[in-house]
């Protein structure tokens, strides 16, 4: 039977197996044999990590030929008004590639949002907001270049889901091992 596992890893934690002291990796949390990332993850960046034991499966869900929906969670420094969310839709022009459309809208702080250790930094002059923004693609660092294209750099990113996979009832650094029937 195959293995898919949703992790929500924590601020700081590599995406990889391989010791990396003094940072943490997915082995730190991760205890079974055999699976492997379907992605990856910024070390500052938290949120969901799909694993599986299936290399079919993890290349279907990193290939950006299959064009997964990534949904993500951003605070940003400032506030982007209809301007710049209506450049994540038409796509937003990063010097070495044009990202795909995507869709962006401004959003208050999410129910489920745990503290992160360390805090963002908080400037008591700038204010700032979250937005919910939904990629078909996934390129380095690239959501954080799109909000800073923009004028609202990232001070926080949370990937909530990938496809039909989410975040939803999983406590930061824990994991579920999905049914087969649920890949």
């Amino acid at each position: 039977m195959r293995k898919l596992l949703l992790f929500n890893k924590p601020y700081g934690v590599l995406c990889q197996f391989s010791p990396s002291p003094p940072r943490q990796t997915l082995k730190d949390y991760i205890r079974l044999p055999e699976v492997y990332a379907a992605g990856r993850l910024d070390a500052d960046s938290e949120g969901l990590v799909v694993l599986t034991d299936d290399g079919a499966l993890q290349h279907r869900i990193s290939d950006p030929r299959h064009k997964l929906a990534k949904t993500y969670w951003a605070q940003v420094e400032g506030t982007p008004d209809n301007d710049a969310l209506a450049r994540f839709a038409r796509g937003i022009d990063l010097g070495d590639f044009t990202t795909l459309p995507a869709t962006a809208v401004l959003v208050d702080a999410p129910e489920w949002l745990w503290p992160r250790d360390p805090p963002i930094r908080v400037r008591k002059n700038i204010p700032t907001s979250w937005l919910k923004v939904t990629l078909r693609e996934g390129k380095n660092r690239q959501l954080r270049r799109m909000t800073a294209a923009v004028g609202c750099p990232t001070l926080r990113l949370i990937r909530y889901s990938i496809g039909s996979w989410s975040l939803a009832g999983l406590a930061v650094g824990q994991y579920r091992v999905n049914a087969d029937s649920e890949i």
